[in-house]
């Protein structure tokens, strides 16, 4: 394994891929709730960025242990993704329609770890990609797909505050069906094999 410009780069790059479901689920978070502070904001796209480093690692740890229950397991990612976002979407969806003139409650640590496991699941079959790494190299690769993740996830709430002021009374369903959206996407792609 040769510690080149091209292994970070294709860690980054992979991040950047990896990152787009987190991304958008963290544009929503924005979108539903305006007036978050930046420390919030930073919390989110933390809890993302570690899932999205977790998740490769565990899958590289089940590709040099247990790797036929992994693959087992991978058929029902897809599953998984879509239940947990789908559920998250149309309780978002229930609460703009209920409550149109309050404030939209505050983006729970419950439901962003939620959050971070659906967005990330996907990223344990990256441990398949990078078994062939050492240890090491593995876990760099996963902490530049965390970093990468941070930014762009702390972006994404960034612009959805931004969007969200102006929606106001909206947000909550536009970030619902935007959750829901991004599960259908991960299902079909995951059911499709893309």
């Amino acid at each position: 394994m040769d510690w080149n410009i091209l292994f970070f780069l294709n860690s980054a790059l992979l991040g950047v891929g990896l990152a787009m479901d987190a991304f958008s689920v963290s544009l929503a978070n924005g979108l539903n709730e305006p007036l978050m502070r930046k420390r919030k904001m930073a919390g989110i796209a933390g809890v993302f960025a570690f899932f999205q480093a977790a998740m490769p690692m565990l899958g590289w740890v089940c590709v040099h242990t247990v790797v036929n229950y992994f693959r087992a397991f991978e058929k029902a990612i897809p599953f998984i993704a879509l239940g947990l976002l789908a559920l998250i979407g149309i309780k978002m969806i229930i609460e703009g329609v209920r409550k149109k003139e309050e404030a939209a409650p505050a983006l729970g640590l419950g439901t962003l770890l939620i959050q971070g496991v659906a967005t990330s699941i996907d990223a344990l079959s990256v441990g398949f990609t990078i078994a062939s790494y050492a240890w090491l190299p593995a876990l760099v690769a996963s902490l530049a797909i965390a970093a990468v993740t941070f930014i762009l996830c702390f972006i994404g709430v960034f612009l959805g505050k931004k969007f969200g002021t102006r929606l106001a009374g909206k947000a909550n369903i536009i970030g619902g069906i935007i959750l829901i959206a991004i599960g259908l996407e991960i299902f079909i792609t995951g059911i499709l094999g893309l």
